[in-house]
């Protein structure tokens, strides 16, 4: 499948309805950055919004699906850069180097919105593997590993992503911090795009 078609769409609303997402997901993101998203209710997010309850749990769900919400137009500005964008994030690059862009620049997201993305990928046991947004990362990178000897990139993908969780990141920080941690993840895509041992 082409990456292209993976890309996060906007989504196809009428003009009261994106209205009203639109003050949602303002309202949720201010909320959150003042309060923390554990400690905001959707009810203070209708609230904040000024739509109905109904309204904001027919449209979202529940508190992780306004996460990821609120994470798909972040997500679209990277997936942009790695369609379009200059090297080494967009193409014209190495596959390593691409691949070692894309760590470093998914990390920075991850770091910057670390509460949203946990809250969306824990929502429910596997929940991270049925975003959009993670279809589009495995692709990518299965992508790049298959220009590398990795002899069989599909499975690689997955552990180098795994090691981009954000319940993974978010337990680990703490004791390792943002140095380490990106130092490892790079040593990672090194070691998976190497010529394997005979």
């Amino acid at each position: 499948m082409l990456l292209e078609f993976l890309r996060t769409p906007p989504p196809k609303e009428q003009a009261r309805s994106a209205r009203n997402r639109a003050a949602v997901l303002e309202a949720a993101a201010r909320l959150f950055a003042e309060h923390g998203v554990e400690a905001v209710s959707m009810d203070q997010v209708a609230e904040a919004a000024g739509v109905g309850k109904g309204t904001l749990y027919r449209r979202f769900g529940d508190k992780s699906g306004l996460a990821a919400a609120l994470l798909d137009a972040r997500e679209r500005v990277l997936q942009e850069a790695i369609l379009y964008g200059p090297p080494p994030l967009g193409p014209g690059a190495a596959a390593t180097e691409r691949l070692t862009a894309f760590v470093n620049a998914y990390f920075d997201y991850l770091l910057e919105n670390l509460t949203l993305i946990r809250t969306s990928e824990t929502a429910a046991v596997g929940a991270r593997y049925r975003i959009g947004a993670y279809r589009f990362w495995h692709r990518h990178t299965t992508i790049l590993l298959d220009a590398t000897p990795d002899p069989d990139p599909e499975p690689t993908a997955h552990a180098l992503l795994a090691a981009l969780a954000a319940e993974h990141v978010a337990a680990l920080l703490p004791e390792l911090g943002e140095q380490r941690m990106r130092a490892g993840l790079i040593r990672l895509v090194r070691s998976a795009t190497q010529v394997p041992s005979p």
